[in-house]
């Protein structure tokens, strides 16, 4: 009688498949509050109140406070050290070597660690710039100022599938555009009054007031970024797989790098999106005093451009106006904090609706161990069930009297893969029993999927 039957090599399979998964992210995920999540992991000192920001944002499926709530991707940016954005803005070394800054920008040694990170992890020199196309030795083509893009590995499994990648952004934000600053154009709500005379004509001496862009979602000029050509063109670097991600309507346009195998994508801002386009709003800044006769420019914020019409009338202090036609890039970059940053990007560029933001298919490796368990015609026809035999030993399932003429047989339901030490290792379970008697040879193959 068998009980154990030792599997040769011969009959141990392995195969490789992919199962491919398609993953949608819309609009409203990225761009609405309760979505995407904050860490305040770092915070200013000296100056006003204070600023604290993120060093990162989080992007879920629905509202991050909810237990089933699921993290789709890390939002951040970051500026190259050797960059021309960095060095203009930098006044100067310390003692040791250290980059000094103004206290006018924000985070700027966070940006350039978090650029110095993604290359580190993608390219392997945390020095090393990203380029689009990648691989440039072109000045013009290194990314100077960056998004970044981290898909989570529950979205991404194995690898992004190529040529499968589309994000929808808008290259414009809504239009700003920008009185000088301390003139004394302005005039606040309670100057103005409930007069409709003078309300007219407020608005005729002031038709951009109002106008502030920095976080007001974009209405125009849609494009669509995809990695269309990259199979043709397959590169891989330190953090894997990479392809170049390309506007739609013109691919010899180069925006961004894809890393399949990271899942990260790396949006060159100032291909990416109008960087020069001007821009006004309020940022985090490290202001110690309110503006005059206004209560939005509170203590521990700036104003970037001035295109808002809540802004003070008068007495509008040089260093607290970043520019009188502020920009993506330099000034945003620069003067924003990261979480600032982020706001900007997911608010104006992704829109806000129900509409698909980004989508791609992603590859799951599934790996098989094909075990064929065979039994021969003399083999596993018994039982060692002690239930098979009566209390006078005799093979339940032959009749009496019929032992020379009958064969004993069995009913395999479940086969059973030991180690060498017989440890239980693995069980399969078959749909339905299978006789087996010494007519029958019968194989049983087992799949163990990793």
């Amino acid at each position: 009688m068998a009980t154990f039957k030792e599997i040769s090599a011969a009959d141990v399979k392995t195969s490789r498949s992919v199962l491919n998964q398609l993953v949608d992210v819309i609009q409203e995920d990225i761009s609405g509050s309760a979505t995407r999540r904050t860490y305040q992991m770092w915070v200013t000192g000296g100056i006003g109140p204070g600023v604290t920001s993120s060093l990162y944002q989080t992007v879920y499926d629905q509202d991050f406070s909810l237990q089933t709530a699921n993290p789709i991707l890390d939002m951040t940016c970051g500026m190259w050290v050797s960059g021309s954005t960095v060095l203009s803005c930098s006044s100067g070394l310390d003692a040791n070597g250290k980059m000094l800054f103004p206290s006018s920008s924000l985070m700027m040694r966070e940006k350039i660690d978090v650029y110095k990170q993604y290359a580190a992890s993608l390219l392997g020199n945390a020095e090393s710039s990203f380029a689009t196309p990648f691989g440039s030795g072109v000045a013009a083509d290194q990314v100077d100022a960056a998004v970044f893009l981290s898909f989570k590995r529950l979205f991404t499994r194995d690898k992004v599938k190529r040529e499968t990648f589309a994000i929808k952004m808008y290259a414009s934000a809504s239009e700003a555009q920008f009185p000088s600053c301390g003139q004394g154009a302005f005039l606040t709500p309670s100057d103005v009054g409930a007069n409709p005379t003078a309300k007219a004509a407020h608005a005729l001496a002031n038709p951009y007031m109002g106008k502030a862009n920095i976080n007001k979602t974009s209405t125009g000029s849609v494009r669509i970024y995809t990695d269309f050509g990259s199979s043709q063109n397959r590169r891989r670097t330190f953090g894997g797989e990479v392809g170049d991600l390309v506007d739609s309507s013109d691919t010899t346009k180069k925006i961004g790098l894809i890393f399949y195998d990271a899942g990260t994508i790396v949006l060159n801002v100032a291909n990416a999106i109008n960087a020069s386009q001007y821009i006004s709003g309020t940022i985090d800044g490290m202001t110690a005093t309110a503006r005059p006769k206004n209560a939005d420019i509170s203590r521990g914020k700036m104003l970037l451009g001035h295109g808002n019409g809540t802004m003070a009338r008068n007495n509008v202090a040089a260093t607290s106006c970043l520019g009188s036609k502020a920009q993506v890039v330099p000034d945003l970059f620069t003067s924003g904090s990261i979480d600032d940053i982020v706001k900007h990007f997911s608010t104006t560029r992704f829109s806000s609706g129900s509409l698909t933001a980004a989508t791609f298919q992603n590859n799951t490796n599934i790996n098989s161990t094909l075990i064929f368990c065979r039994a021969t015609a003399d083999e596993f026809n018994y039982s060692s069930n002690p239930t098979y035999t009566d209390s006078n030993n005799r093979i339940r399932v032959i009749d009496e009297g019929q032992e020379d003429v009958q064969r004993s047989f069995s009913f395999a339901t479940t086969v059973g893969l030991y180690d060498v030490n017989d440890n239980l290792l693995a069980v399969a379970k078959l749909s339905r029993p299978i006789e087996k008697n010494d007519e029958k040879d019968l194989t049983v193959r087992v799949r163990l999927d990793f």
